[in-house]
């Protein structure tokens, strides 16, 4: 089964008939929200809003264990997580879509991993590709056959937030080799990893980054309502066709 997690500007699917919605009770807590079961094109999805329905949650005190978690003892098998950045590099323009390939994570302080018990030896996870390669091209697919552009690849630097970042803070992740820069990525992307989860990210560009193009003085956050609007109808076409193919 196929789940979705909205970020910001995504925590309703206008395309989802649906059915039911579930509180789900986990071991590390409360999830963001009741999970929501419907349809797309009549395959069923599971969508849940990782800042909560009301979009209350900063990006640091999601509890993405708890979300994952959840996801998981419902049977998803893949993770399509949508999420806004800034775009550091040109090409990375606002009302840009890209699916990375790639993630730095600057975040700290966060509960980020399921194998932090004493009850196991050390487990080690392979994470050299963050992202799940065989969901990735899915998307890809699914933005072509919905004749909607999209960047294939790119590396998203996951930041603590919520604050914004400084212009200097944006020229070092550059240097680091980021295209992209968010609050949620992670640990969201390693704990699916954790949980045996494909995985894989619709990066919304909603600005750009501090001291680029528009955003050299300042970054107008009025700007960013309406360029999340117009780019979440097309991540929703999207969407509309990757569950088409979701069993094939």
């Amino acid at each position: 089964m196929l789940a979705i997690i909205g970020g910001s500007g995504l925590t309703r699917l206008a395309n989802l008939d649906v059915q039911r919605r579930q509180v789900v009770r986990t071991p590390y807590g409360e999830p963001s929200g009741a999970l929501t079961f419907g349809t797309i094109q009549g395959r069923e999805v599971i969508f849940l809003a990782r800042h909560g329905y009301g979009h209350t949650i900063p990006p640091h005190e999601v509890n993405y264990r708890a979300n994952i978690w959840a996801l998981h003892s419902k049977h998803v098998r893949d993770i399509v997580s949508v999420a806004a950045v800034g775009g550091i590099h040109a090409d990375l323009t606002p009302g840009t879509l890209a699916v990375p390939d790639q993630i730095i994570d600057y975040t700290h302080g966060r509960k980020f991993t399921f194998l932090s018990s004493t009850d196991h030896s050390v487990t080690h996870v392979d994470f050299t590709f963050p992202y799940c390669e065989s969901l990735r091209q899915r998307l890809l697919n699914a933005a072509a056959e919905a004749a909607e552009r999209i960047v294939a690849g790119g590396t998203y630097a996951a930041t603590q937030g919520p604050r914004l970042e400084t212009a200097a803070e944006i020229n070092r992740l550059e240097r680091d080799g980021a295209d992209m820069v968010g609050m949620t990525g992670m640990p969201e992307a390693a704990l699916a990893r954790e949980m045996g989860l494909c995985y894989a990210a619709i990066a919304v560009v909603v600005n750009y980054a501090a001291g680029r193009g528009g955003s050299a003085q300042g970054i107008r956050l009025a700007d960013i309502t309406a360029v999340s609007q117009e780019a979440m109808a097309r991540v929703r076409n999207i969407l509309d066709r990757l569950v088409v193919h979701d069993d094939d």
